[in-house]
């Protein structure tokens, strides 16, 4: 079955340091369905944005890469039969209802990289 990577847009991540179970509610309940169903592989909440750290070239700077109304809030992978299915998968992210939304890409390589056992 094909992988998926679901990019969460939104104006900030739902994962702020303060953020309680009833704010995560919604995307909690969205990821256990995805859970349940066997499709979610990995997913990642990211830290609100003024916890971003960029670099270009040799330059440092606070924040996101670029400023823009939206951040990229986190992501996760799935594995559906198609295209199609990742998208109605996708359409049902909290984000889509909540004045962001997703990019779906077709996951080309990769997996979990393991590291080397400490001696």
């Amino acid at each position: 079955m094909a992988q998926y990577a679901i990019l969460i847009y939104a104006n900030d991540s739902a994962h702020a340091l303060d953020a309680t179970a009833e704010d995560l509610k919604t995307h909690d309940t969205h990821a256990d369905e995805l859970t349940e169903t066997g499709a979610m592989v990995a997913a990642f909440a990211l830290t609100p944005r003024e916890m971003a750290t960029s670099i270009r070239g040799d330059v440092v700077t606070d924040g996101p890469f670029v400023e823009a109304k939206e951040v990229v809030a986190g992501f996760y992978v799935i594995e559906a039969p198609d295209l199609d299915a990742a998208l109605e998968i996708a359409r049902r992210n909290p984000a889509t209802q909540q004045g962001g939304g997703v990019e779906v890409r077709p996951v080309h390589s990769g997996g979990v990289v393991a590291q080397p056992a400490e001696e």
